[in-house]
This record gives structure tokens, sequence and C-alpha cells, in this order.
């Protein structure tokens, strides 16, 4: 649905160009919620303004659904960001107005919606968001994950194809967090928007995303299925993220790996295998013993799976390998 061919972003200061997004190369597919992780400055919220062209670029094509969309003239992008909606940070609410005349302020801008269908799309939006007894409250009377709730419901009040979330859950707690980041992955399972997530939480990919860009000094570094690029990251900063996500130590992890003995594997699990008492099965069969060093179970979206470094001593080693690779279990040999 969204195409960057070879789309750069540099800010003249005097007169040096400062690049915030090098050439890049990316798709983001119709109906996917897509994630762009990176540490602050790393180009990521640059890049998401240009799919709206909150920001122009300085090199590059951008379409959507096949259109050059830089190339529009003044009336086409406007009907264009209408199909957009976004979600900031910080709320962005207009503190004068209600809930509900927030959620309806879009509209009134199109100025192609007339009072009735305004009213009965707020009505809809507010119950969609569960914020129907809230509808003649101020910003100032809400908790942060209602005025978020008030941000979601006002991005999608145009019906946009099209749904960019810029840090939405930066500002919240964890509880708060997880109940906006199901909603968000119930309008996209619900309505089948293309949601574009920007984040520096590898936690909130890990729950919501199908794939995910990894970014780094204005470079996309590493682009994938979730489960491949959080299971098996295979750059420096998506490692760090990674780690970081698990509140592991990476040098702590390489000097305890350096004080064990034996054969030292990580395996994952995903889907049913992660249930399954494979290690005390190939225990038994190959007479192998091991030591588990680290582990951690949870979801990548709706998908389970496990992560287990292990250190392997005596027994039949090969054939310990070729049980765990039969059962559909990814091996890697750390050592």
């Amino acid at each position: 649905m969204i195409v960057f061919d070879q789309v750069q972003k540099s800010y003249q200061v005097g007169d040096r160009a400062i690049p915030a997004l090098h050439p890049t190369d990316m798709r983001i597919d119709a109906g996917e919620v897509f994630g762009i992780v990176g540490h602050s400055g790393a180009g990521k919220s640059t890049l998401v303004r240009l799919i709206n062209l909150l920001e122009r670029p300085t090199g590059g094509r951008i379409l959507v659904d096949g259109e050059d969309i830089t190339r529009y003239n003044p009336q086409e992008l406007r009907a264009f960001r209408r199909k957009v909606g976004m979600i900031f940070q910080h709320f962005n609410l207009l503190s004068s107005k209600t809930v509900a005349d927030n959620i309806a302020f879009p509209m009134k801008l199109a100025g192609v919606y007339g009072k009735t269908e305004i009213r009965d799309r707020v009505e809809e939006l507010l119950a969609r968001v569960g914020l129907t007894d809230h509808a003649h409250k101020f910003p100032s009377q809400l908790s942060g994950g209602q005025k978020q709730r008030v941000g979601i419901a006002r991005a999608l009040a145009c019906r946009p194809s099209i749904l960019l979330c810029d840090e939405a859950t930066s500002a919240l707690d964890p509880q708060t967090t997880q109940s906006v980041l199901k909603l968000l992955a119930d309008i996209n399972r619900e309505l089948g928007l293309t949601v574009v997530l920007i984040t520096h939480e590898m936690d909130v990919v890990r729950r919501v995303c199908d794939r995910v860009a990894v970014m780094d000094a204005g470079r996309v570094v590493e682009l994938g299925p979730v489960s491949e690029v959080f299971l098996h990251p295979q750059h420096p900063t998506t490692r760090d993220f990674v780690f970081e996500s698990e509140n592991i130590d990476h040098r702590e992890l390489q000097q305890d790996l350096q004080k064990t003995e034996g054969r030292i594997l990580r395996l994952t699990f995903k889907g049913e295998a992660t249930y399954q008492p494979l290690l005390g099965s190939v225990a038994r069969t190959s007479g192998v013993d091991f030591s588990i060093l680290s582990g951690r179970i949870d979801h990548i979206k709706d998908t389970p799976y496990g992560q287990l470094t292990l250190s392997l001593v005596g027994g039949d080693l090969a054939a310990a390998m070729r049980e765990f690779e039969a059962a559909d279990v990814h091996v890697e040999v750390l050592r």
C-alpha cells in the first residue's frame, strides 16, 4: 500500500545539508501493523511524517496505492490527508473543546460532512473507544489513557485507510499502554486499517506488529517479520533493543557463558512447540545433561514463543541436535 522508492530527507542548516533519512526503499502492505523502532534521533518520526507529507522528501518517490503523492497539488493533498489519521505522543487535544467536539473537529474542518453525519459518527467512535459517558467532559478531566482514546477516535473520524501512531504509548503507564495497544489491534483487525506505529519500545512492537523496521542514524538497518527480527536479530542496534526489552545485560551474559562448560546452544520454539516437554525426552534418548542458562516464554502478537540458552555436556550431542531440529526447533550454536 505504501512504497518508499529511494526516499531521503535532509534539513538545511546554514550552508550544510544534514541528512535525517538516507535513501530508503521500503514497502508497507495493506492491512498490516508495521512497526518502526529506533532510539531518539534515529529518523523514525521523520520517516512517518513523510507518509502524509507533513515533511517533504528531498529525493525519491512515495507511492500510496500506486500513486506518487509527492506530485499531488494542494487540493489533491488535502483530500489524501483525510485518508490518513494520526495519533500523537502527547495527545494534542484542544483543551477548550469537549471530548465530542475534539472528535468532530477534523470532520468539520473537512467541510464535506453534514451535522447529522458528524453527530452519528462521533457517537459511534465514542462507543468504539469506550468513552460514551465522557462525551461532554474536557481533556483536563480525563486520565492519560482516556485522552489517548480520544486521540484515536479523532484520528478515525474521517474513516482513514492509514493510521499513523507517533509514540502513541510513550506517555502512558504500562497497564494503560496494554489497553491502548489492544484497542489499536482491534481497530486494525476489525476495520482493516494499515497501521504504522513508531516507538522506541520493542515490547510494543512484539505485542501488536506484523513486521518491523529498525532504524539507526537515518537508515533502516533491519526489516522483516517481527518474529524473525525479535528472535534472531542480526544488526547490533536490533540486538540492543531485544536485550533491553528482556532486561538482559549482554556483557554479563557473555561473562556467564565463559564460565560454563560444554556446548552452548540457543533454542527457539514457536507455536505449539513452545509447550512440548522436549528437553526431558532429548536428555533421555541422547544421554546429554543440560543446564538452563537463561530463558523466556511469551507471545509475539498471538503466537507463543520460547527461547532457552542451554549448556549441554556428555552423551551424544549430535543426536540431541538432530532431535531438536526434527521437532522444528531453531538451533543456534553459541559455542
